[in-house]
Parts: C-alpha cells; structure tokens; sequence
C-alpha cells in the first residue's frame, strides 16, 4: 500500500506575514530583509508582487531595489514567523501526528492512516482553507506517495493551491522539470549533470545508475532513487527523539566568510542551537562534536573529536571552533557552517573529576541562567559578547526560527562577490 504525503509550504511566508501585520501593505511590492544597514543584507523573502519584477531572494538590497523602484523594504519579525508557523503546524496536527518541519514555511505530513478525513487531496484542500479562514495565510500543498515527488508537487502551483502527484500522472508531472528542481539538486551538481546531457528529471530517471554513482559518487545514487520516485524515508514526528543518533544544525551564511572571529561567532550561534536541543531531548550528554565546513567552491569537509561527556553550548562550541582551526587548512573563504554532536550518555555516566571539582556544574547553572532569561523575555535579551561584534548575529535565533534547511551538496546562495575579494582568508 502507498503511502500518502503532503508537503505544504506557506507562501510568501515573511512578506504574507508582513501584509498581515499592515494592511496598507496589501498589494505593494514588498521584500523583506536582513540589516538594511549591513554591507550585504539581503532578501529573505518578497511578495507576489515583487517577484513580478525580478525580486529573488538572495537579492542584495541595492540589487532587488534597482528591480523594483518602489519595492518597500521590511525587517525580518522572526518572533511573529515563529508564533504563526506554530499555529499552522497546530492545524497540520489535527489530521496526523507525523509532522516533520523543513524550515519555517514547509513541513511534511504523513496522513496515510487518516483516512477519516478523506483521501490526500481532501485533506490538503482541507488544510488549505483552514489555514486561509483561520490565520489569513495561504498555503500550497502537495500530494504524493513519497516525500520527495510532495515537495516537488507543491512548487508547480502558487499560489494557494493543491497539485497531485500519484502514481498515474507522476511522469507527466514531474519527470519534465529541470533537474535543478529536484530536492539538493544545486547548482553544481546542476551543471555536472548538464555537462552529460541530463537537463530534466526524467533523464536523471532514465541514466545509468551505476555510471551516475562514479560520476557523482554515492550521490548520485541517492538523486537517481529520487528521480525515479523511490524515495522511502518516513516522515517524522517533529517530537521524535527515540532513534536519535545525533543532534546538530547548518547554515549557509550570506556571504563568504574570511576571518576567524567571524567563524568563531557563526560557530557560537550553531551551538546555541545544537546545545538548546540535547538538553530538551533527554539523550544526556554528547561525547562527540562533529564540525562540517562547506568553502566557497561548494567543496564539503568534515571533522570530529571526541570531548569530555557535555551538553554545555560553550563546551560543544569552543571544541567545533579549535576543529575548525586545527583541521580546515584549505584556506579559502567559507560559506556553510555546520555543528553536530552525537555519542550520548543518556544520562548514564561515571563519576568524573569533573563532578568533584564542580567545574562543570557551575557552567551547566550559568547556562540553565541564560536560558530562563530567554524563555521569559526572548532569544536576542542577553546574549555572548562574541555575538556583539556583528550586529546581525544578534537575532539569529537558528533554533527557535527553524530558518535553516536540511543541509544538500549545494549552496543555494552563490557568492556576492563572485571570488573577488582583497582579503586573504584567515589570517591571523
């Protein structure tokens, strides 16, 4: 038996939200931003309108406005995004318990076994005008029997839709897109499959396997299983911590980055995040900090070191930061940061020195501290003085906002400055 999934995505998520907030915003050509005043603030996100002359995310400021004379410029409202992606999910959670986030605006659901509401598209137009009546947001959802063809279903039709991908019309559905629109298929990877004569998803069903798993590696295995619809992974309980084998968290930042200290900075946000969710999990502490770098030509490294039993953010950050000194000697400019932890005690463990001399009890309270704070009065309240050094490091909440994607092989924001810099990158 098929399963049924839908993937639904919330339109325009921040610009909709904005609109929302201020009616008079409501049909104006609208993007919404980082920084203003930072040297490379760009657009998160932009409405229909905007789009209508060019505006994509990723733009630089001076960039989407040169597009669009006019377009209004907005600041990012993350605790507003994050209390309305709530409130849909809380809607998804009346028709399954199998609700896994990708990212703020999407999430999959697995509605195999609620069939009492209907089939997959009832359900889908269901959630569509509930989410429409109840929060005045709109949603695109799409409907298949595996993960990868919903998400893929979902982007043909916007907005406020639901488009089907079934079993009897998926090859004239899907097979035609590019291939660039299949899930974590980038750009480079995008132009290494060009190079073979592989422009659409149905070309990618119809090659060689064991010719794209040597010319991508293992990869393209995984992007061929794909494209022929044999995507098996289930969807999962955005509660689910029984199976956890490891807890981390990525980013691709908006620019190349050069320096140390700003490393060191992104480093520190990633580990807020990864430390917020060991301690929420109950695995205990981690012995293993996991540290993945991605440079500006979209070349991948990973690192690991095992640590003295932790689920302190200091500890987990300073360890993924002396990785990244020690072990990333490419010495190009970076774009992704990704810190993981894994080997967890489960809160298991024999008495250390560490317990007697209360060395880590007292930075375990000291965190305990910080994090009541923000419970109590937000995220950006009280923060490291590291992060004070970048005004825009100051709000990325990478946790509470959910805004980072599953990590692929490519990065979806090229660099800016195309290569170009008179920085070397990180020297002392």
């Amino acid at each position: 038996m098929d399963r049924t999934v839908l993937h639904s995505d919330l339109n325009n998520f921040y610009a909709t939200v904005e609109k929302k907030l201020f009616p008079e915003l409501e049909g104006k050509p609208v993007a919404v931003c980082g920084d203003k005043e930072a040297r490379h603030g760009i657009v998160l996100a932009k409405s229909e309108e905007a789009k209508k002359f060019g505006v994509k995310t990723g733009d630089v400021i001076w960039e989407a406005e040169r597009k669009c004379p006019g377009l209004i410029i907005r600041p990012a409202r993350f605790p507003e995004y994050v209390r309305l992606s709530r409130a849909v999910r809380d809607i998804y959670a009346r028709y399954t318990d199998l609700i896994e986030p990708f990212g703020i605006d999407e999430c999959w659901l697995d509605v195999t076994h609620s069939g009492i509401f209907g089939d997959g598209e009832q359900i889908a137009e269901r959630i569509r005008a509930e989410v429409k009546k109840e929060l005045g947001l709109t949603v695109s959802v799409g409907v298949s029997f595996n993960k990868v063809f919903a998400k893929l279903a979902s982007d043909l039709k916007k907005p406020d839709a639901v488009t089907v991908a079934d079993r009897g019309n998926f090859k004239e559905k899907i097979w035609p897109l590019p291939v660039s629109a299949l899930l974590f298929v980038g750009r480079a990877t995008d132009k290494k499959l060009s190079k073979v004569g592989i422009a659409t998803i149905g070309q990618l069903a119809a090659a060689d396997v064991s010719f794209l798993r040597e010319y991508l590696g293992k990869w393209g295995e995984t992007l061929s299983l794909y494209a022929r619809g044999e995507d098996d992974a289930p969807v999962r309980n955005m509660n689910e911590t029984a199976d956890l084998k490891s807890i981390g968290n990525s980013l691709t930042y908006r620019e190349d980055i050069y320096k140390f200290e700003d490393v060191k900075r992104l480093i520190y946000v990633l580990s807020e995040s990864v430390a917020a969710r060991l301690n929420e999990s109950g695995l205990g502490k981690a012995d293993t900090v996991h540290l993945w770098v991605r440079d500006k030509e979209l070349k991948n490294y990973s690192f690991q070191k095992k640590i003295r039993p932790t689920a302190l953010c200091g500890e987990i950050a300073e360890e993924a930061y002396r990785l990244f000194r020690a072990q990333y000697t490419a010495r190009r400019a970076v774009r992704g940061l990704g810190v993981t932890v894994s080997g967890f005690d489960k809160g298991v463990r024999q008495l250390s020195f560490d317990d007697v001399t209360g060395d880590y009890a007292k930075k375990e309270r000291a965190e305990q501290a910080v994090d009541k704070i923000r419970r109590k009065y937000g995220y950006s309240k009280i923060q490291r003085g590291i992060m004070y050094e970048d005004k825009s490091a100051l709000f990325m909440d990478v946790r509470g906002e959910r805004l980072v994607r599953p990590g692929g092989v490519d990065g979806e924001i090229a660099s800016q400055d195309e290569g170009l810099t008179d920085t070397e990158p990180f020297e002392d």
